[in-house]
């Protein structure tokens, strides 16, 4: 086969499309949660500020989100070099990395505002349900996680045989 063939100029495209949808979802999801579970600890900080520090668990676990697209984005970034042969399988294998990332961190964020609002508000109410509140999240949490990990796995797949 010729060169043009097992490495297309527009390859690389694929691969940027992966960092850019990584970081596009995965903070969006981020910017989401943090949001939602903003209002919720405005909410609570009016009737009972001495609750505020437990209730920014929600931000900081929202704000990882975004970190986990961060992460994916570098290492797909670092891959895409002018001078290295990239071929059209890594553009795509980078493609899928950074959707799996982006889109479950979208879906985690999602679950993490809503979790988050609610669970500040309910806390603030009663506090024995702050561990519960808490083990929702980190289930909220996994989601991103486990999108990382499988951009991670394609990430180090290659197109060679």
């Amino acid at each position: 086969m010729a060169e043009s063939e097992t490495a297309p100029k527009f390859a690389p495209f694929f691969g940027m499309g992966g960092i850019a949808f990584a970081m596009i979802f995965g903070c969006a999801g981020a910017a989401y949660g943090t949001a939602k579970a903003g209002i919720g600890i405005a909410g609570v900080g009016t009737f009972r500020p001495d609750l505020i520090m437990k209730s920014l668990i929600p931000v900081v676990m929202a704000g990882i989100i975004a970190v986990y697209s961060l992460v994916i984005a570098v290492l797909i970034a670092s891959a895409i070099t002018p001078d290295k042969k990239y071929s059209l399988f890594n553009g795509f294998l980078h493609l899928a990395a950074g959707l799996s990332v982006g889109l479950t961190g979208l879906a985690a964020g999602y679950t993490i505002g809503i979790v988050g609002d609610t669970g500040v508000r309910a806390y603030m109410q009663q506090s024995r349900i702050f561990v519960g509140m808490v083990l929702i999240l980190i289930f909220g949490e996994v989601l991103g996680l486990y999108g990382l990990i499988v951009g991670l796995i394609l990430n180090t797949s290659t197109g060679e045989v």
